[in-house]
């Protein structure tokens, strides 16, 4: 069954409150300006620091004078190689140690005269003022000693070396022989594809407060994962855990480029150290893409082989991707390509090179965002070569288990997420020649494309406490980064404990509650329901224990199986207490449950799980696109996207989730673009003036639709939104346009000049 957002909001009850389209509890703290994000916190004697940046790639300071920038009145110190407090190393990451992730880079910031990319921090101003010191941070010119540096990926993509990849991530699979069963298939494609680097454009740029008592610190900062930051500081600064203390109520935006403890971070703590007062490090725009990494780019070859009845013998999917000398993480581009489609023969590889920029980065479906692109659009240019509709190219190609590992699959509705999209978009009015379609001067395409993201669920700390009030307060140290997060989370309790949602308030954002995963990888919401719902379990045994001790009580002698909590209280068929009359009757003010999952189990089991199911959310997207035939200007005039994404906690937020996804699919699709300077590895466009983010006028209609299927191999059935929706977006509009305009643009961002007329349309 399909559900749309009115037909949900609609058909809910006034029993449960999961699936419904609860408006965000934080809502009106955030319209209101009462939310305070990180660089809003004020402390007495607060300073300013501002970052200076390494003009050279790669090379050596041998002088840095900072005597112009002290006379600047306001000036309090300005901190280099030479003067700074010691830092800790930054530690390696160790599969041993998950918290290590967050660690982006080898570089001990002003620890060193070496700099191993441009814009690399090597000076921090502090100042009473962040004018003044802003000011006084253009006075600081290093010298330096440059040294070759390897910048250029173009240049470098052949000597690219084997990727290295994990259990969970693997960089490289075979199964057959692709390469033969690839050369004797009827009918094939070979396609070259390209995306450039993306950068991180949260509407709310990095910044931290940083506070220093003695030997405990307090930070303000817009994090994904507060734990593990918690534990990063305190290395780093050899200071006990329990004397950190990481503050994040409130995230203007992540898509993992707030996921690790970059340079800002880092250098506003120490500061407020050097300096011994609170310091307010807030990263302008221009700094944000000089000291957080972004998307790798990539390139990438797509063969497909397949009989003439569209059935894929033969599936090629080879990368190329970048990381730092000096860090970053290689992306996992083929991983949707080992579970979307059946074939007999299948080889997957992914490469690296190393180069003198600043580290990548996590973002939104790293790997499978851009690896779609090239996939679905090889899958498309098939379909033209089989003259077949695409849609049921993939439907004949759907698997019946996992492709290349064999498992069984949870669930997965693609056939109906196909089917179901079709419908509502019309696609069988489609007209199948190129160019066919035509309104005044306009070039009108239709394309499609499949969506992946792979299923993960991770360990979760969670607290309920119970009042004898009937309120209830869950606390967990999660992440809220706008999607809604304590919100659904409340709904699960408030379902869970049988009270109404106005009774239960979610403490979040503060490491000094139970720790919580990241938010990343699709992951918080189903990992902190896991702790939500194994806690209420906890509580509710706990409480009933209560009313079946109690001499009278209608509970007495009851099993926790046969026990319902509903109507604020316990009850077994008609009879029941409410929560107040058994915490009154034992002489309690509250109960109160805790769960401590742990982590090397918890990571034992979902190995073993990994290795008998593959879950994941998928889905569908359709689109339309107008081409101006004269001028080449591309027009997105209509979307849908039909996900199976498993149980859908609340409507609204969730549809917000997937149609955030395709605006930001749609940005990579047609304009967004890192431009390196492949001399001088310098970002010659760092700012959303050349920077091309979406705006209003390049958004459509997003229709959303959702197949709300729980899997039962999750908590609640969930399986992840945060990411689903980008993957497949950027190869619906190149396969609309090839639609239009009958030319495969194999070469990312989809611009005016790859469509004009009169140009060669690419081999």
């Amino acid at each position: 069954m399909t559900t749309t957002e009115t037909e949900r909001e609609r058909a809910a009850g006034a029993a449960t409150y999961v699936g419904r389209p609860v408006d965000r509890l934080d809502g009106r703290a955030k319209v209101t300006g009462e939310a305070r994000f990180a660089a809003e916190h004020h402390y007495p004697d607060l300073a300013h620091a501002v970052l200076v940046h390494a003009t050279v790639a790669r090379g050596r300071i041998t002088a840095i004078d900072p005597a112009a920038a002290r006379t600047v009145p306001g000036v309090i110190d300005v901190l280099t190689h030479e003067n700074a407090p010691p830092m800790k190393p930054p530690p390696a990451f160790s599969a041993l140690d998950l918290s290590t992730f967050v660690s982006p880079t080898s570089v001990n910031y002003l620890a060193t005269d070496e700099v191993h990319w441009s814009g690399q921090p090597v000076a921090v101003v502090v100042a009473e003022t962040p004018e003044a010191a802003r000011h006084a941070a253009t006075l600081v010119r290093p010298a330096y000693q440059e040294l070759p540096a390897v910048v250029d990926f173009a240049a470098e993509e052949p000597g690219a070396v084997p990727q290295k990849g994990n259990p969970l991530q693997p960089a490289a699979a075979d199964k057959g022989d692709a390469a033969a069963a690839l050369a004797a298939a009827p009918v094939k494609v070979d396609l070259r594809f390209t995306t450039p680097p993306y950068n991180h454009n949260a509407i709310e740029p990095h910044a931290t407060v940083a506070v220093w008592d003695g030997d405990r610190l307090t930070v303000h900062e817009g994090t994904q994962n507060i734990a593990w930051t918690r534990k990063h500081l305190a290395m780093r600064f050899g200071v006990p855990e329990r004397d950190v203390r990481v503050l994040s109520p409130y995230v203007g935006g992540g898509f993992g480029g707030k996921g690790m403890v970059w340079a800002g971070t880092l250098l506003a703590v120490l500061a407020a150290r050097a300096v011994g007062r609170p310091v307010r490090l807030a990263l302008s725009r221009a700094a944000v893409y000089h000291t957080v990494g972004g998307r790798t780019p990539s390139t990438q070859r797509v063969a497909l082989g397949a009989d003439a009845g569209g059935r894929l013998t033969a599936i090629v999917h080879t990368s190329v991707s970048r990381t730092g000398r000096a860090g970053g993480m290689a992306e996992p581009i083929t991983a949707a390509t080992r579970h979307l489609y059946a074939a007999p023969n299948i080889h997957l590889r992914q490469h690296v090179v190393q180069l003198d920029l600043l580290a990548n980065s996590p973002m939104r479906a790293p790997g499978e965002a851009i690896g779609t692109f090239a996939l679905e659009s090889a899958m498309d240019e098939l379909a033209w070569e089989l003259g077949m509709d695409p849609v049921e190219l993939r439907l004949r190609n759907e698997p019946e288990r996992d492709p290349v590992g064999g498992q069984r699959l949870s669930r997965r509705l693609l056939r109906e997420a196909y089917a179901e999209g079709a419908e509502r978009f019309g696609w069988s009015g489609r007209d199948p020649r190129a160019g066919a379609t035509r309104d005044g001067r306009w070039l009108v395409g239709m394309g499609m494309a499949a969506a992946y993201h792979p299923s993960l669920v991770l360990p979760a700390s969670v607290s309920v406490r119970l009042g004898a009030d009937g309120r209830v307060v869950v606390r967990c140290g999660m992440q809220e980064m706008g999607m809604g997060a304590a919100t659904v989370q409340a709904q699960i309790a408030a379902d869970e404990l049988g009270v109404p949602l106005s009774s239960v308030r979610v403490e979040y954002g503060d490491s000094a509650l139970p720790d919580a995963p990241g938010a990343g990888g699709s992951a918080q919401t189903a990992s902190v329901a896991g702790g939500v719902l194994a806690a209420c379990d906890k509580l509710k045994r706990s409480v009933l224990a209560l009313a079946r001790r109690a001499p009278g009580s209608p509970l007495r002698g009851r099993r926790p199986a046969r026990v319902e909590a509903r109507d604020g209280g316990l009850y077994h068929g008609t009879e029941g207490e409410s929560y107040a009359a058994i915490l009154a009757r034992a002489g309690r003010d509250h109960v109160t449950a805790e769960v401590k999952p742990s982590m090397p189990l918890f990571m034992a089991r979902t190995l073993l799980e990994h290795r008998r199911w593959m879950k994941a959310a998928c889905g569908a997207h359709f689109c339309e696109v107008r081409v101006d035939r004269d001028t080449g200007e591309i027009r997105v005039s209509r979307w849908l996207g039909v996900f199976d994404v498993g149980r859908v906690i609340n409507a609204k937020t969730a549809a917000s989730q997937l149609r955030g996804g395709i605006v930001m699919g749609l940005g990579m699709a047609l304009s967004e673009e890192t431009l390196v300077d492949p001399r001088t590895g310098r970002i010659v466009n760092p700012g959303l003036a050349d920077y091309h983010v979406p705006v209003h006028a390049d958004v459509p209609r997003i229709d959303i639709h959702y197949l709300d299927e729980p899997d039962p191999r999750t908590p609640l059935g969930l399986v992840g939104i945060g990411e689903v929706s980008i993957t497949g977006v950027a190869a619906a509009v190149a396969n609309a346009v090839r639609h239009a305009t009958g030319r495969r643009v194999l070469d990312l961002p989809i611009t005016l000049d790859k469509v004009l007329p009169g140009q060669a349309p690419p081999p």
